[in-house]
């Protein structure tokens, strides 16, 4: 900007100084009420929704008149309105001792608000003093003057004791109103100002400031600021009173509490700025609401007693939060509102640089009257409802609403660009319509650009971002088995721990994440195209934090209710659901030479966390890894300790920083993008159903065998110590799985299915025989023995069923949608390929349910699994007979393309 040329950094740091003290001074008055309405709402006897009226009134004058005090200050300059508005508001302050009814303190509270005002001000004159690529962080520092909450809640209730409320009033009006002198003649006109009075221009009307304000995206700026703003100075109102009515704490206390969270949500705000300067405002908006959604679904939890009527009479159990968790809590949701603000406001100044005043002025508004609206119905909802904590279940629905509306707007943005209509993403959807590349601050992680099939653009760019988000994707899927077959280990353990099950009971804890993480998948597998892989793959893997934490809780307390175990184990699902939706993501990045060698490598390392987690739990269980920290352990026999709550616990830290890797470190694609509606087209082709059928008989084999190899084992050889080999059965088949990829790739995933079914068959019958004679010595190795080829052969199996998907639909779209061009056939062929892939997965998951319960039931009904692996080898004939049929056969529909030479075979083959 021209008019900062001649601008020194003293005269910068001055402006920004002398606004952000001032400002702070304003933001104290302003809150005044939540310390003294509380002894005002005694005096009078005001119901609950009365002092909420009250407390919120300031906020109502102080949002309402931030567009004209903003335009104003754009006329004016923001020296001379600044002061006004102090003096004004201070002249307000001091009335407040004379006045005793309720209506007139609402009268006074009206101009009380009036130092709310001082935001827009402060935020048109600083900007002017600033460049654009400094404004984020200027903007973030004068937010600072949040602070000034903390000061009331800190300060306000030892006036308020020592000299009653009155004074208080007074002396908060004598400093605000010496701000205001000092301010006018300590702070210089802006140079925007200067350089207007300087050739004589008069200043724009009204009318032309609020031209912008006819846009729907600066309306949308005006809903995310109404979260990050106006529920932060809600809380800072509301605070005090709730940590006086839920934990029974004096004024004094809940106001130095209250501080506690005003203070982060206050000077945290620079930092916001700086951030939105290096990272994009989009990205910190992404984990404000993020981090909020989950503070506030927390918060919303009331305090609850539960009672179940269990067989040997009633079993009861509590759920609260405390007070120091509830502080911990408010700080971290203060912290993150405070990056949330600077967000917000770094955009405003650089699109809007000629209507800083009016269309900050707006989104202030809007915000500021989100601390007007709320208090008022955290109030009403108390006086309904009877529950402190409506409050927050209320902003947890804001939150979430928010991030929503926010993120498909960002989709929808990302599927016209990827369409042609722009070739980079602004950090905001709603600057899209006036985006150009130079207002993109921070790089996004959303490739526009994505071509693959083309070799040089493979090369030199898609290679090396491919790989990292492989190489990403497959810790996240790996810890995602782990927990999700965390309970094969587990339930093995629980009797030996005071857990007195039975032995259906138990089958029912190993079956239950197979049947959720089953279910999970046909949603799971939708996902990736709808809400991006990136933000997908994040949410998926700090979902695991859940279980994790919940196992390592409830393991430690014998009288823990089995409901509460069912619970966990459906929980645990979480990490079975994961696989579609990586495998999903992994199938867009990758051209289709390398599309099958991406897919085994994602899916067999992944598949290695179940045997990953069979080695590690039984180990970190015979020891105290966390100290203090990881609970007391859990005598067994004489001389014999174990920490079970180890086999939750151990996966958090890695979940913390894989979930951070997935959001730092991954991307998504704009051409992924597709609708449930245009995903939906594969229920319509009837290989989507055999390939179900065909997967489940691979893969479902695979996650049910490691769900139920070890208590399997353990039951039928109760004399051998299992625990410490089964894990080599997930092993096996992790490996295989990523090792044999090639065979598919040189004879046809179609013939090698037919003859891993067979081995399968064969090795089935080999369990059932050893079974038979498992009185006799080395039965165990025999039945061990057979397992492996079990698991070596499903491996093989899940790889070639995954090569066949693609080769399938490239065909099938080839031949069903004649009128598409080449590149449209490919690209249909992908998203087709890519939803089948998940939906298959999701179906074959069901396997890690009914293995183990068909053991269960075996046993229960017929005293032994013989039964069960009956019924598995008849299974997997079905399955041979219908590859061979539909598929492999002469006349099947891939008998010609997998006897080809592989050199001269068609570039639509999957690698």
């Amino acid at each position: 900007m021209t008019t900062l040329t001649r601008v020194t950094r003293s005269q910068q740091s001055t402006a920004l100084g002398l606004s952000t003290f001032a400002f702070t001074v304003c933001f104290a008055v302003w809150t005044i009420f939540s310390i003294i309405g509380v002894q005002i709402k005694q005096d009078l006897g005001l119901s609950e929704t009365e002092f909420g009226l009250l407390v919120a009134t300031p906020i109502l004058t102080g949002s309402l008149s931030r567009v004209l005090l903003g335009i104003w200050t754009d006329q004016y300059g923001g020296r001379r309105v600044f002061s006004l508005v102090m003096l004004a508001s201070a002249a307000a302050t001091w009335l407040l001792a004379s006045v005793t009814t309720y209506q007139w303190f609402l009268v006074a509270a009206l101009g009380v608000g009036l130092a709310g005002g001082g935001f827009s001000v402060g935020v048109a004159y600083v900007s002017k003093w600033f460049p654009a690529e400094k404004q984020g962080t200027a903007l973030g520092i004068f937010g600072v003057g949040n602070l000034g909450a903390a000061v009331t809640s800190f300060g306000a209730p030892f006036l308020l004791v020592a000299f009653g409320w009155q004074q208080t009033a007074q002396v908060y009006a004598l400093v605000l109103a010496a701000v205001g002198v000092l301010f006018f003649v300590l702070a210089k006109d802006d140079p925007a100002l200067q350089a207007r009075r300087a050739a004589g221009r008069k200043p724009r009307s009204i009318m032309a400031q609020l031209e912008p304000l006819k846009s729907i995206q600066v309306w949308r700026f005006s809903l995310y600021y109404f979260f990050v703003f106006g529920a932060f100075v809600a809380l800072a109102l509301w605070l005090p009173r709730y940590l006086i009515g839920v934990y029974g704490l004096d004024i004094r206390t809940a106001g130095v509490l209250a501080a506690f969270y005003s203070v982060p949500a206050s000077i945290f705000r620079a930092y916001g700025g700086h951030l939105s300067d290096k990272y994009g405002a989009r990205t910190i908006l992404y984990w404000t609401f993020g981090v909020a959604m989950l503070c506030t679904f927390m918060l919303a939890y009331p305090q609850t007693d539960y009672v179940i009527h269990g067989i040997d009479g009633p079993i009861a159990f509590s759920t609260e939060m405390g007070l120091v968790p509830f502080v911990f809590a408010v700080f971290l949701l203060g912290f993150f509102m405070s990056l949330g603000k600077a967000a917000v406001y770094k955009h405003i100044p650089v699109y809007y640089p000629e209507n800083v005043g009016s269309v900050g002025g707006l989104v202030g508004m809007v915000g500021g009257l989100g601390g007007f609206v709320l208090p008022i119905v955290f109030g009403v909802m108390n006086d309904l409802t009877g529950i402190w904590t409506s409050a927050f279940a209320l902003l947890f629905l804001i939150a979430t609403v928010s991030m929503l509306w926010m993120h498909f707007t960002v989709r929808a943005m990302e599927k016209s660009a990827a369409a042609g209509t722009a070739t980079t993403l602004p950090q905001l959807p709603e600057m899209q319509p006036i985006h150009d590349s130079t207002k993109v601050p921070g790089a996004s992680k959303t490739i526009v650009d994505w071509r693959p099939e083309d070799a040089e653009f493979w090369e030199s760019k898609g290679k090396a971002i491919a790989r990292r988000n492989l190489w990403i994707s497959i810790p996240s899927l790996l810890l995602a088995f782990a927990v999700w077959m965390v309970w094969s280990v587990v339930i093995a353990k629980l009797p030996a721990i005071g857990f007195d099950y039975t032995m259906d009971q138990l089958f029912w804890l190993a079956a239950l994440p197979g049947l959720s993480g089953a279910t999970l998948r046909i949603f799971y597998s939708f996902m990736v195209p709808i809400l991006g892989g990136r933000l997908w793959t994040t949410i998926t893997t700090a979902s695991l934090l859940l279980p994790a934490f919940g196992i390592g809780y409830a393991v430690q307390n014998p009288e823990t209710p089995y409901l509460i175990f069912l619970v966990l184990a459906l929980l645990c699902g979480l990490g079975g659901g994961n696989f579609a939706s990586s495998m999903a993501n992994i199938s867009f990045f990758f051209p289709k030479k390398e599309k099958g060698n991406a897919l085994a490598l994602n899916a067999g390392l992944g598949n290695l966390g179940v045997s990953v987690m069979q080695f590690l739990v039984p180990v970190v269980i015979t020891t105290s890894i966390f100290g203090v920290l990881g609970g007391e352990p859990q005598q067994v026999d004489e001389g014999t300790r174990l920490w079970v709550q180890n086999a939750g616990f151990i996966w958090v830290p890695f979940l913390i920083v894989t979930t951070l890797l997935a959001w730092f470190g991954m991307d998504d694609i704009a051409s992924a993008k597709a609708s449930f509606r245009d995903q939906a087209v594969i229920f319509g082709r009837k290989d989507n159903w055999i390939m179900c059928w065909l997967y489940t008989g691979t893969f479902g084999s695979f996650i049910g065998y490691s769900a139920g190899f070890p208590l399997l084992a353990q039951t039928q050889f109760p004399e051998v110590n299992s625990l410490q080999f089964v894990f080599l059965g997930p092993l096996v088949g992790a490996l295989s799985r990523a090792g044999t990829g090639w065979i598919s790739d040189r004879w046809g995933g179609g013939r090698v299915t037919v003859w891993t079914f067979v081995a399968m068959m064969i090795a089935v019958g080999g369990v059932i025989y050893f079974l038979a004679t498992k009185e006799q010595p080395g039965a165990f190795w025999g039945f061990f023995a057979c397992f492996m080829v079990l698991f070596l052969a499903t491996g093989v199996g899940n790889a070639s069923t995954f090569q066949m998907i693609p080769v399938i639909m490239h065909q099938e779209v080839k031949r069903t949608m004649p009128e598409l061009d080449a590149t449209a056939i490919a690209r249909q062929g992908d998203k087709e390929s890519a939803a089948i892939i998940g939906f298959t997965s999701a179906v074959a998951a069901y396997g890690a349910f009914f293995i183990p319960k068909a053991y269960g039931s075996s046993i229960d009904m017929t005293g032994g699994p013989e039964a069960a692996l009956w019924g598995f080898m008849i299974f997997y004939a079905t399955c041979v007979l219908m590859t061979w049929w539909v598929y492999t056969r002469p006349g099947g529909s891939l008998h010609e393309i997998e006897r080809r030479h592989p050199v001269t075979a068609t570039p639509n083959i999957a690698r």
